[in-house]
């Protein structure tokens, strides 16, 4: 049953693998290395969804993809929580990459309720 799983979330964690990627290089991308707390932010949640991601493609656990839904809430809403909202290229990869992140999260655990959705 762990195989069955595991093969219907193999899209999801891949696409939060590659979310990951995209975050934790996003700050040479956008410009925003010499902002400190942005910065950091992003490294920190990249390696954390990273984690996630790969723990899940590993053994999937449904918590696994609740975990990124918040990781995904807390990229929304980090630039104001950490006050950097005030910078347009690290805010908008936030709010952006965050929004994928807890959509992906919600794909997947849409997928564990409703496994025949798409046969």
């Amino acid at each position: 049953m762990a195989i069955t799983l595991m093969e219907g979330k193999r899209p999801q964690d891949w696409a939060t693998l590659v979310l990951a990627i995209c975050l934790f290089i996003s700050p040479w991308i956008f410009g925003f290395t010499a902002e400190t707390i942005p910065s950091w932010n992003a490294w920190i949640v990249a390696v954390v969804l990273a984690a996630l991601a790969t723990a899940a493609l590993s053994v999937f656990a449904e918590w696994e993809e609740w975990a990124n839904l918040v990781v995904g809430l807390w990229l929304i809403a980090s630039p104001w929580l950490l006050g950097f909202a005030a910078d347009t290229s690290a805010r908008w990869t936030n709010v952006v990459l965050g929004v994928l992140v807890a959509v992906v999260s919600l794909w997947a655990v849409w997928d564990v309720h409703h496994p025949h959705a798409h046969a």
